[in-house]
């Protein structure tokens, strides 16, 4: 049997999650996600996809994160026809958040073509357009937990409860072939909850596999002893040390899930007293029609009567309108805000950081995984400056992280799931991560018995898993480069040498002072284009 896996994205880096199985009949696609992070990551968006659309048979969505579904409208509109297979949970909260990913693209695209009339550059086409996302949900199919269910010929898939969100599954992969009824049994774990999680239960999967693929995200980290009542006593802690009388916490959050736990946790400290009444504002319209969601699946999900009683708490605000998000910068009393995106890389939190990052009443409050090249990274690293929308910004504000919302399982959880799907015969893939946390999971997973070597593959990486172990495909140069993956590029680093040229040409004592860094300067680029 004939049986390659192409691996298109969260290799090496922990967005644009997508995987092709290909068989001589047939192929299908597990996620068509958006890269985020740095810019050169994200820029992939843009080119065309690395696959003939219209070839794939089926796409099969472990959940609705951007960073696992936000390219299905581009993929639909490059002229793929078959049907999106996910969980009702997956289909619900798709069904809000791409329209949104269109929107927030065709606003951004039309503020950088105005910048670039200015310039004179060329103009640029936004990915896809919110009617572009709309046309997509027209494909998807609802499937449930625990049930087979064939996509294409010769390929059958059953979901998994993954714990990470609602709707949330790890997907088997059933691929038999033609001759002698061969079969081969695959697991892409999609992303894995904690065992912390205050509304998703425990991940579950099946044993007995040939190969898993499994995300990384958290490998090199150990959240020994976390439980939601340490987690809510660390973030009372963080909201008092906030606390100042013409103040603000931010806090950057997904608008799916982070941010209701959020509220949860902040009801239940007032409620008991732990902390005083405190206006919240949740300032995404998009976590306001994804909590209206997670009202109707109240009675799946755990301590869903308490997300309710939050939701509808009197101190609690969902902002809908721009003119009501800058309003809220006029408020003059301590006071909380979560806003998306989760990253800062877009979204309402930008708004809010540009207005209150250089004064010291502010605390930006980080509660999930920041990649590398992003804005919220760059301040979780302390950054003195940034530049927000064009403009240099002082950051004075005090940046904090409580990084136990994460909604992903960490190192010794992640061990311990895959050591419960034993044994795995003929491989694993480690993805959706960052190099230290892959290789750290690498090293811990080295003494599971019963199981291969794990493996860490590169972007547009192909395998052979038709052998009793997986062979890496002789391929065309990948659209990243391993050493660019996961990283820095070279975007943050002109903006942060800006930054530094504006602090050096500042600090100078006089105009001779000035004009010498200057001419230095000059010199040197001078000196660079002739070398």
């Amino acid at each position: 049997m004939s049986l390659r896996l192409h691996i298109f994205g969260a290799a090496r880096t922990v967005t644009g999650s997508c995987f092709l199985l290909e068989t001589d009949a047939a192929r299908i696609l597990v996620d068509c996600g958006m890269f985020q992070g740095s810019k050169e990551e994200r820029e992939l968006n843009y080119q065309h996809l690395p696959f003939r659309a219209a070839g794939i048979d089926a796409l099969c969505l472990t959940h609705a994160h951007i960073d696992h579904s936000g390219l299905v409208p581009k993929l639909v509109k490059a002229g793929f026809d078959g049907p999106i297979y996910a969980t009702d949970g997956t289909a619900n909260l798709a069904s809000i958040m791409l329209p949104d990913s269109g929107y927030i693209q065709e606003m951004e695209v039309d503020q950088l073509n105005r910048r670039n009339s200015r310039r004179g550059r060329e103009t640029v086409s936004p990915i896809y357009t919110e009617d572009d996302a709309i046309a997509s949900l027209r494909q998807f199919r609802s499937v449930p937990y625990g049930r087979w269910q064939d996509v294409a010929l010769g390929f059958r898939a059953r979901y998994w409860n993954a714990g990470h969100l609602l709707g949330s599954a790890s997907v088997e992969i059933e691929v038999t072939s033609g001759e002698n009824d061969k079969r081969t049994r695959l697991l892409f774990s999609g992303d894995l909850g904690p065992d912390h999680k205050l509304l998703q239960p425990d991940p579950d999967g099946p044993r007995d596999l040939d190969y898993v693929v499994l995300e990384s995200t958290y490998g090199d980290t150990d959240r020994a002893g976390t439980t939601i009542e340490r987690r809510r006593r660390m973030l009372r802690d963080e909201v008092r040390a906030a606390m100042r009388p013409s103040g603000v916490l931010l806090i950057p959050s997904f608008a799916v899930e982070r941010t209701q736990e959020l509220l949860v946790d902040l009801m239940e400290l007032m409620e008991a007293g732990e902390l005083p009444d405190i206006p919240i504002f949740i300032d995404s319209p998009l976590a306001s029609k994804a909590s209206a969601i997670f009202k109707r699946h109240a009675g799946e999900l755990r301590n869903g009567s308490d997300l309710v009683q939050a939701l509808e708490s009197r101190w609690v605000r969902f902002t809908e309108s721009v003119e009501q998000s800058k309003a809220i910068d006029r408020i003059h009393s301590f006071h909380i805000i979560i806003a998306a995106s989760g990253m800062c890389e877009a979204g309402r939190i930008r708004h809010h950081l540009k207005a209150w990052l250089w004064k010291d009443e502010a605390t930006v409050l980080f509660v999930g995984f920041q990649a590398q090249g992003t804005l919220g990274r760059i301040l979780q690293d302390g950054a003195s400056k940034v530049r927000i929308h064009g403009e240099e910004i002082k950051v004075r504000a005090r940046m904090r992280t409580l990084d136990l919302y994460s909604g992903h399982a960490d190192g010794p959880e992640l061990k311990t799931w895959l050591s419960e799907r034993l044994p795995v015969r003929r491989g694993v893939f480690l993805v959706h991560g960052e190099d230290p946390a892959l290789k750290a999971l690498q090293s811990a997973l080295a003494d599971l018995e019963r199981v291969p070597d794990a493996l860490i593959p590169e972007i547009d990486d192909v395998y052979d898993l038709s052998g009793e172990q997986p062979a890496r495909v002789e391929r065309h140069e990948a659209r990243l480069p391993g050493s660019s993956a996961g990283h820095r590029d070279w975007h943050n680093d002109y903006a942060e040498l800006l930054l530094d040229i504006n602090d050096a040409v500042e600090a100078a004592a006089d105009k001779k002072a000035k004009g010498v860094i200057i001419r230095r300067i000059r010199d040197a680029l001078k000196s660079g284009s002739r070398g």
